[in-house]
């Protein structure tokens, strides 16, 4: 959403903003009965304690022991309603909100979970996770009880006002004079709010960024002694928040006073009318004092109305962020193709790929065909598009032209549940999540305990998971920090082996096996490969000699293909990185020969 558009939003009358968020309230229908019954019933109430006054001046201190039991009795009774009234209007709000925070919260990781992968290169991972925890339950909390004391103090101002009207109708001409000041002060306090809370919404992001960055690069940031630099960086968008929080509670705070001193001038002017009266048409004490204490009544409602603008304001920004989110977030595109296990033949038919913002093309005219059950192998250098090419094949990436088939059927008639169900991907980058062993192997698939211990045991995990106190029941922490990184990436491996995909994907999928467990695993996956269309990324040259094809990529095309041996004989780019890589092999193994 662009600055314009939040700006068009932000204007938008009120009752049209909050109309996109009464659907997360469906299911809380007898809560939003019980409310306003509840709330109605309080405001009713409210002209009662004036009423009393009335005849209490007028006729209790006249004689008689009729008013020493009828106005306390009264008084016990009318609190004790309210008091009930209360504590139900309360419960069912707390009952609405949780309701609705649940249901938009949920629908808003479910959209992020479908989004399309170009959301996650726009928006930072510490902006997402805000609007879905923290705007999400801020905006909710905020605005439930907004309106609460908005459907309350509009009833109770209702109430009253019927009441003056009863009494005096001249003086309650006065008082209505009032009401266009105050909601003329609410209009324009409330679109400066919303214009501030805009902004410091984005200032959140930009801090909670900032603390993203530093802890998942700590140790950077220690080695290069960037503390003071990262700390100043902080400190300066924390000040801006301040700031902003400053302006905040300035157009916040002027609403009460302001409102206040036109009701004031409204209950001058109402005095000196009434005791004008008295003169003239002899208007007892008791109904001017019921008059006046009806009207002072009046300012609490009032001044809670003006407050409510600034939390409404506040948590319709917060929840407009979210809804937002959700409904320019588009799901992905799919087609209705579905097959429990494909082939796993796949073509490239001149696909080009040029991500936004960039000026040349990361992969440019690339055709190839893989038969099922080939072993085709990736080389290059870095930037060639290698990565690119591998993550168009379950849709990570989206063409910018040209076709990609798999089992001749196209990508885009794909069901994307069926395409990605169709690969098992084993990246250099390996992701974990803090849940068990078994929890991470299995991923989405129903857990067989059997099936586990063959995966962990091909993957040469068997030995370390068996020692761990509760096997593979074991937590293993935030990005599995419990493992060593071999054992990492064996785990991801394991994974894989445990899908029994038709098509492998490994990028890099040994780099962080010492000598020992590299060859345990290259002897599972090449039991895991026989038979299935398998694409290996490899920068250890040395891994894929035994591959049908070899690709050889730069500058986003394939510039040779070809098995190991004819590479070599051509004497090209391959066989350039081959001695290269040779050569560096040597030299860390004369390396190693010379340690003690």
């Amino acid at each position: 959403m662009t600055d314009a558009d939040e700006t068009v939003a932000g204007a938008l009358p009120l009752w049209p903003r909050l109309a996109r968020f009464v659907p997360y309230f469906r299911g809380s229908g007898w809560a939003m009965t019980a409310m306003v019954a509840a709330t109605t019933v309080a405001a009713v109430t409210e002209p009662v304690i004036p009423a009393l006054m009335k005849p209490l001046l007028d006729r209790g201190f006249q004689g008689g022991t009729l008013y020493l039991w009828i106005v306390p009795v009264a008084l016990m009774g009318l609190f004790a309603i309210r008091g009930v009234a209360g504590f139900i209007a309360q419960y069912s709000l707390a009952y609405m909100a949780n309701q609705a925070m649940v249901t938009l919260r949920g629908r808003l990781f479910g959209r992020l979970l479908d989004a399309p992968m170009t959301m996650f290169g726009k928006t930072s991972a510490s902006s997402l996770s805000n609007t879905v925890v923290y705007e999400v339950q801020t905006g909710t909390t905020l605005l439930v009880n907004a309106m609460l004391s908005l459907i309350k103090d509009s009833l109770t101002l209702v109430a009253l006002m019927g009441y003056l009207l009863y009494l005096n109708w001249k003086l309650t001409l006065i008082v209505l004079v009032i009401f266009p000041g105050v909601a003329l002060v609410m209009k324009v306090l409330s679109k400066r709010l919303h214009r501030i809370t805009q902004a410091s919404q984005q200032a959140t992001d930009r801090l909670a960024y900032v603390v993203e960055e530093n802890v998942l690069a700590h140790r950077v940031v220690r080695l290069h002694e960037a503390q003071h630099a990262q700390g100043e960086r902080f400190e300066r968008l924390s000040r801006e928040l301040r700031r902003l929080a400053m302006k905040s509670t300035v157009a916040a705070s002027a609403m009460t006073p302001l409102t206040q001193m036109l009701a004031a001038a409204a209950l001058s002017a109402v005095i000196c009318t009434a005791l004008w009266q008295s003169s003239t048409s002899g208007i007892t004490v008791g109904g001017f004092a019921a008059f006046v204490t009806a009207m002072l009544m009046l300012i609490a409602p009032i001044k809670h109305l003006s407050e409510s603008a600034s939390p409404i304001t506040r948590g319709l920004a917060a929840v407009e962020r979210g809804l937002d989110l959700m409904e320019q977030t588009g799901s992905e595109q799919e087609g209705a193709h579905d097959v429990a296990h494909a082939r796993g033949e796949l073509a490239l038919d001149e696909v080009t790929v040029r991500y936004a913002g960039s000026s040349s093309d990361a992969l440019e005219a690339v055709s190839l065909r893989v038969e099922p059950g080939q072993t085709v192998a990736l080389v290059g250098s870095s930037g060639s598009g290698k990565t690119t090419l591998v993550n168009l094949l379950p849709r990570f990436v989206e063409p910018t032209g040209g076709r990609i088939t798999l089992d001749g059927i196209e990508l885009h008639e794909w069901k994307l549940a069926a395409l990605r169900r169709q690969f098992s991907f084993v990246s250099q980058d390996v992701v974990m999540f803090n849940d068990t062993i078994a929890a991470n192997v299995t991923l989405g698939l129903e857990p067989d305990r059997e099936r586990i211990a063959r995966a962990l045991d091909a993957a040469n995990l068997a030995a370390h998971v068996a020692s761990l106190p509760q096997g593979i029941d074991t937590v293993v922490g935030h990005n599995a920090t419990q493992l060593s990184g071999g054992q990492r990436q064996r785990l991801a491996i394991a994974r894989a082996l445990y899908k029994d995909a038709p098509i492998l994907v490994l990028d890099e999928a040994t780099s962080a096996l010492d000598a020992e467990s590299e060859q345990a695993v290259k002897t599972a996956l090449q039991r895991l490969m026989a038979g299935r269309t398998t694409l290996i990324i490899a920068h250890r040259l040395s891994t894929i000699e035994h591959a049908d094809r070899i690709l050889v990529m730069s500058a986003g095309k394939i510039v040779e293909e070809g098995s190991h041996a004819q590479l070599l004989q051509r004497n090209g780019h391959y066989a350039r990185l081959y001695n290269l890589a040779v050569s560096n092999d040597d030299l860390d193994s004369s390396q190693e020969s010379v340690l003690p």
